[in-house]
């Protein structure tokens, strides 16, 4: 077995240990910009307009262990729901971005995340091939002033330009705060398994097809 120095390993977890990204994306109804580090400590500066938004990825930042800045001007006279979509999409582009040729990356990741009676499961596959299956029986139809509808548009945007598969449960739940709450931790979390780098299959494409 060889030990080499950190620095000179082939496919070095020192070379791939600062996924970042930045996008932006502008529109007629949106003004959005994401910085992301998926190798961070879990720090989060979030502005979207969207109090409950904003809670909500900040359960991304903190459970992920992802540094995520993030700034969005959107019609918010109208209603949240341009917002909340094209900041899911961003957050998949910045994603799909970060995370590269997706060598040595685990690929697979889950999670059960409980929130007092509320129960979710999260799995998720960096497959290339956009993908989401939800299924959350939100017991109301608003957090506060947030339409409980944006979590499903949220979602969508981001699997469709993260190029991932997701498949969220929400297995208990009586309140729907509780019920959202442990999706995006549930979230989190399976998405920082799946970007995890293994160490036995550095430079490797975790596929048998050689590529995702």
């Amino acid at each position: 077995m060889t030990n080499y120095p950190l620095t000179e390993l082939p496919e070095t977890l020192a070379e791939r240990t600062q996924r970042c990204a930045e996008v932006v994306r502008n529109t007629a109804e949106t003004e959005i910009t994401v910085r992301i580090n998926l190798d961070g400590t879990g720090q989060s500066r979030l502005h979207t307009g969207i109090g409950f938004l904003d809670h909500m990825l900040d359960q991304i930042a903190r459970h992920g262990m992802i540094d995520l800045d993030i700034d969005a001007e959107g019609d918010l006279h109208i209603d949240a729901h341009h917002t909340v979509e094209d900041v899911g999409i961003t957050l998949g582009q910045a994603v799909f971005k970060a995370v590269g040729d997706k060598k040595g990356i685990r690929r697979f990741g889950s999670a059960y995340v409980p929130l007092d009676e509320a129960l979710s499961r999260v799995v998720i596959d960096f497959s290339g091939r956009p993908g989401l299956v939800m299924d959350v029986p939100f017991t109301s139809g608003v957090i506060g002033s947030f339409d409980t509808q944006l979590v499903h548009e949220f979602f969508q945007g981001f699997v469709n330009h993260a190029q991932v598969t997701l498949h969220i449960d929400n297995l208990k739940g009586s309140n729907a705060h509780h019920q959202a709450e442990s999706v995006f931790k549930a979230f989190a979390r399976a998405l920082r398994a799946a970007l995890e780098l293994d160490p036995r299959a550095l430079g490797q494409i975790p596929s048998t097809k050689g590529s995702l």
